[in-house]
């Protein structure tokens, strides 16, 4: 019997659910772990999984104030020095750069909404539109190959087995809405019309949760290089 895959979603908040990512392995029959790390401070061994991906967070990836950062970055080494394949998706991915070498800092303007991305691998990534919520950037890790960046900063990048993207493939138009109430306040920008951004949301949803499943289906084949699981 073929053995399930087994994976380790890295949760930082209540309002960052894992949405398609989660549906996708769903639909891979994967065995999913979930580690609410801003919780829970006992990290499971990274060898124990066959991919861990690591979702967004409100929060700075450049502090170290915040309590699960030095937790998540010593899972995040632990992993590549064990070859399990990741997924970063925002906070995700700027962590995963900053912990294997990388910079993380606030970006010199945010980007929050549907944005068009200049893509070096259409296959992997396409241009979009792909949704962001982020006033962080970072730079890639030694070894690390760009995938997709915008003027503002990377979008995608690639590490041995493992993927860094910028914005959120992951998002449902709940988890936006989610968003939408919980961090209105924090947009900081005043002409930004989120009500508006909801809406096309909703409008873009069915086409993007096919392109998610491909760039998902993509990194798993093509950059973990996991084959044989469906």
């Amino acid at each position: 019997m073929t053995r399930r895959l087994r994976a380790l979603i890295v949760q930082h908040e209540e309002p960052t659910p894992a949405g398609l990512l989660g549906d996708w392995l769903d639909g891979r029959n994967a065995e999913v772990d979930v580690l609410r790390i801003d919780l829970e401070e006992v990290v499971p061994d990274a060898r124990r999984y066959d991919l861990i991906a690591l979702l967004g967070s409100e929060l700075p990836a450049f502090d170290d104030s915040v309590p699960f950062i030095p937790r998540e970055s010593r899972l995040i080494r632990e992993a590549m020095a064990a070859d399990v394949p990741m997924v970063g998706l925002c906070f995700g991915g700027q962590l995963m750069a900053r912990a294997l070498g990388g910079g993380s800092f606030r970006a010199k303007q945010s980007e929050i909404g549907w944005f068009q991305l200049r893509s070096h691998d259409h296959d992997l990534i396409p241009e979009g539109p792909w949704f962001e919520w982020h006033h962080d950037s970072f730079t890639l890790p030694p070894g690390g190959r760009l995938l997709a960046e915008t003027d503002v900063g990377p979008q995608a990048y690639v590490i041995g087995r493992s993927l860094g993207l910028q914005f959120h493939p992951e998002v449902t138009p709940e988890i936006v809405e989610g968003w939408v109430r919980a961090y209105r306040d924090e947009s900081h920008d005043d002409s930004l019309d989120l009500d508006a951004m909801l809406d096309e949301t909703n409008r873009r949803f069915a086409v993007v949760r096919g392109m998610t499943q491909r760039l998902f289906d993509h990194f798993l084949e093509d950059v973990a290089s996991i084959v044989g699981w469906t």
